[in-house]
């Protein structure tokens, strides 16, 4: 008999079942044969928000880092290396709290729009996980739920995995033929998750201009936008490989896509050319495998040299002010700026911004209405991404393919 983790991560699922005649595990009939985007209204009867979820007291930092890092062999004495990051905020990582505020305001616009709608809320790695919330659904009844996780690009970590942990909880919890879950589409270009940034570069841009007058921001202001650093390896496969994307994939072209589009809006207008750059942070893979670079305080070491006085720093692959943001960029890529003599902004996150709940909430009627993709905003050329993961798509090159839903397989 399969043990019950409640209160607990699930265990990995040994499938993922499909229904006679689907293309798609545990997907809705409108979703089962696979289209790219889904055009057929369905019926949610919740929305399910998803997220990586994180400690909240000393006690749980050692824990969630092995829940974190299950099946890869990492030490113990390195849990604590990374451990001291949480423990000097208290043992408490922001992102519970950040998520049950997304919530919170998901919920508050749902009733101000009119939209029948609870929202459910489960975690990867740390309490409440997405197991419980699926009993949690099964007890109120809820047979369709939309996925919505808390990450807007493709790569395994932020898309593929959410899947897999689906299938995760659907099997821990035998509910699988029971309900089913559909997920939102990737939404880096989505206005309601670029809009924030845009502003946020704006602020940022009158923070330095207040602070040096004479700045000239054509030669001696650089833009960092930062991401989560991932292994070469599952960069490359991420996205559909059809689409023909460079050796960084869809994962890079997403970013370099986006920034593109903020840097304009900001000053695109003005005639003036801000110099801008994609970097990475967050690595953890051992040296000898090769991750995306340049790191974000490897590129700020390199300012000065070309005469950049200011730099700004924009979280673009966060939706939130998580660990990695307030440790890696606030403490560590400030302490870098300040080494260097630079005058350092880092612009926000989108968090509970009214055009990021709103964006989210869109998202979510595009596959309760059958929102034609013609009739769906995408701010870049490659989207509106798939509503359903292409055969392939962001695998993971130590794990291979897991069972996972919401998409082809593999």
């Amino acid at each position: 008999m399969t043990a019950i983790n409640i209160g607990s991560k699930p265990n990995p699922a040994t499938d993922a079942p499909l229904e006679p005649g689907a293309l798609v595990s545990a997907a809705t009939p409108a979703a089962q044969s696979g289209p790219e985007h889904v055009e057929e209204p369905v019926a949610y009867d919740a929305i399910l928000l998803a997220s990586f979820g994180g400690p909240e007291g000393q006690d749980d930092v050692i824990p969630f880092l092995r829940n974190v890092t299950r099946g890869r062999g990492i030490p113990e004495s390195r849990l604590e290396e990374v451990a001291h990051h949480y423990r000097a905020f208290g043992g408490v990582s922001p992102i519970n709290d950040q998520n049950r505020e997304l919530k919170a305001a998901l919920e508050h616009r749902l009733a101000e729009r009119g939209i029948d709608l609870p929202v459910l809320w489960g975690n990867r790695n740390w309490n409440p996980y997405l197991n419980d919330a699926l009993r949690e659904a099964n007890e109120a009844g809820y047979t369709k739920l939309i996925g919505l996780a808390t990450s807007a690009y493709s790569s395994y970590s932020s898309c593929r995995q959410y899947r897999e942990d689906f299938a995760d909880a659907l099997e821990d919890t035998g509910l699988g033929g029971v309900i089913q879950i559909d997920k939102i589409r990737q939404y880096f270009d989505h206005p309601g998750f670029v809009t924030p940034f845009i502003e946020g570069v704006r602020t940022a841009f009158d923070t330095v201009r207040e602070a040096h007058p004479d700045i000239d921001f054509s030669t001696e202001v650089e833009v960092l936008f930062a991401t989560h650093s991932i292994p070469s390896s599952d960069a490359a496969r991420s996205g559909p490989a059809e689409r023909g994307f460079d050796g960084n994939g869809a994962y890079a072209a997403q970013h370099l896509a986006v920034a593109e589009v903020v840097m304009h809006a900001v000053t695109g207008d003005s005639g003036t050319t801000v110099p801008w750059q994609l970097v990475y942070q967050s690595r953890s893979g051992p040296p000898s495998m090769p991750w995306l670079e340049p790191d974000v305080n490897d590129a700020i070491a390199d300012l000065p040299a070309r005469g950049i006085r200011a730099v700004i720093v924009v979280p673009l692959g966060f939706v939130s002010d998580h660990m990695e943001v307030l440790w890696d960029l606030d403490n560590e890529a400030k302490e870098s700026a300040d080494e260097q003599g630079l005058f350092f902004v880092r612009a926000p996150t989108p968090g509970v911004h009214a055009a990021y709940v709103d964006g989210l909430i869109d998202l979510v009627l595009e596959r309760v209405n059958g929102t034609p993709k013609a009739e769906r905003p995408a701010m870049t050329d490659l989207g509106p991404w798939y509503d359903v993961c292409r055969p392939g798509c962001c695998e993971n090159v130590r794990l291979g393919f897991k069972p996972a839903v919401s998409g082809l397989k593999p």
